[in-house]
């Protein structure tokens, strides 16, 4: 894809990200659908805002990226690439989408199925490439914060297995990776609803 630079352990928390159930609640997985993404925050990039095209159409399912940045000489470069996103079936029907990680690292594609992209360098990849942490790990669990870091560490356990995940049945029945995966699901939910019922979201 080109050049591409990433810093070892950036925090990923503090990062510009597009995630996929972002794409979801705002309709860009009905169809085909044109638009941008804005972050009122910005920490370590100097553009703030990006052109998004999202098509799950006839078979070609991909995220088109679109945007420009001003590099440190005060030279402009503009980005124009995709990233393909493919799906799994749900537990109790329909879809859940991914991204495919359009990075390479060493000259190795890496293809990885996730729910989050991040902007650590030029270009939008998993955390995996730009050997992201996030900065839940590096506070006390011990702390009032307990359940958000319980809700990313099963996020990551969730792509872990997903990444690994060939078939979802066997024999009509669902394999043990995907119930396994299905219950840190469940966890992470349920960790959900209790953040939102204690006004820590």
């Amino acid at each position: 894809m080109g050049r591409w630079s990433w810093s070892n352990k950036t925090e990923a928390d503090r990062l510009k990200k597009v995630e996929m159930w972002w794409l979801k609640k705002y309709g860009y997985l009905d169809g085909w659908k044109s638009g941008g993404i804005q972050w009122s925050n910005s920490w370590s990039e100097k553009n703030d805002s990006i052109g998004i095209t999202v098509s799950i159409l006839d078979g070609e399912n991909y995220i088109r990226f679109n945007y420009s940045q001003t590099e440190d000489d005060g030279e402009k470069k503009n980005f124009d690439y995709r990233a393909s996103l493919v799906s799994s079936p749900c537990n109790y029907g329909g879809k859940r989408y991914w991204f495919v990680c359009p990075l390479s690292k060493n000259g190795v594609f890496c293809g990885r199925r996730v729910g989050v992209l991040y902007k650590s360098g030029d270009y939008f990849g998993c955390r995996h490439c730009y050997e992201l942490t996030y900065k839940s790990k590096n506070e006390n669990r011990q702390s009032k914060y307990r359940y958000v870091f319980k809700v990313l560490d099963m996020e990551e356990k969730m792509e872990k297995i997903n990444e690994g995940l060939k078939r979802h049945y066997y024999a009509g029945k669902p394999t043990r990776k995907y119930r396994r995966m299905i219950k840190i699901l469940n966890q992470s939910h349920s960790n959900y609803a209790l953040l939102k019922n204690t006004k820590m979201l």
